[in-house]
């Protein structure tokens, strides 16, 4: 069996910064830190010019997309709508350390960043993710639409429940607290904002990928 490879992690927001080995020293400085800035890196060289550099210039950064679908399936796709906002979550480890943002659709400018949480799911994430997109369009009385690659938190919306399988317990408190506010805001709000699901195979990665496949 190959082993994996290795991996370097550079954190610029953390209890301490720096390029750390290994993943459980990256989760020692972004657990329990709100807003915290990471990735990880194939080699020690590319993670210390990370390092130096702006985290908002690798975050999302994904491989050139070429899609394997027919032309005659991308032409009856089309394109995206780009007067729109995309949200997206990533979660390391099922349950593992877990956040979500939501960004223009167009320009990639992030809008709002919520994590990250030190015991999530990426459904969870995907679900917040969803719903904080339609609140902060209501907010901003907005008439664009909102695109999520989830299919799962696209159905929790709908039928404005969470149906996680996660447990609650101390060490995922703030993350159910969001989680119930979000089932409440459901509840009370309506809303007219469509949700669309982002055509991965045919447009590549949503926007507001964090790039970290």
């Amino acid at each position: 069996m190959a082993k994996p490879k290795k991996k370097y992690y550079t954190v610029w927001k953390g209890h301490h910064t720096g390029v750390f080995e290994t993943w459980n020293d990256c989760k020692a400085q972004i657990a329990n830190f709100e807003g915290a800035q990471y990735k990880s890196f194939p080699t020690f060289e590319l993670a210390k010019t990370a390092l130096n550099g702006n985290y908002r210039d690798y975050i999302g950064k994904t491989k050139k997309f070429s899609s394997g679908l027919s032309e005659t399936r991308l032409k009856l796709i089309g394109q995206p709508n780009y007067d729109s906002i995309a949200v997206d979550a990533a979660s390391s480890g099922n349950p593992g350390i877990m956040e979500y943002r939501g960004v223009d659709t167009q320009s990639k400018k992030q809008l709002f960043h919520k994590g990250p949480y030190e015991q999530g799911t990426n459904n969870v994430g995907e679900f917040l993710a969803l719903v904080h997109g339609l609140a902060f369009l209501k907010q901003n009385n907005s008439n664009r639409i909102l695109y999520t690659d989830s299919r799962t938190a696209m159905s929790w919306v709908k039928k404005k429940q969470c149906n996680t399988k996660l447990e609650r317990s101390e060490r995922n408190v703030a993350l159910f607290n969001l989680v119930d506010r979000a089932v409440v805001w459901l509840k009370n709000n309506a809303y007219t904002t469509v949700i669309v699901k982002w055509e991965t195979k045919a447009w590549g990665e949503i926007p507001a990928d964090f790039g970290r496949k």
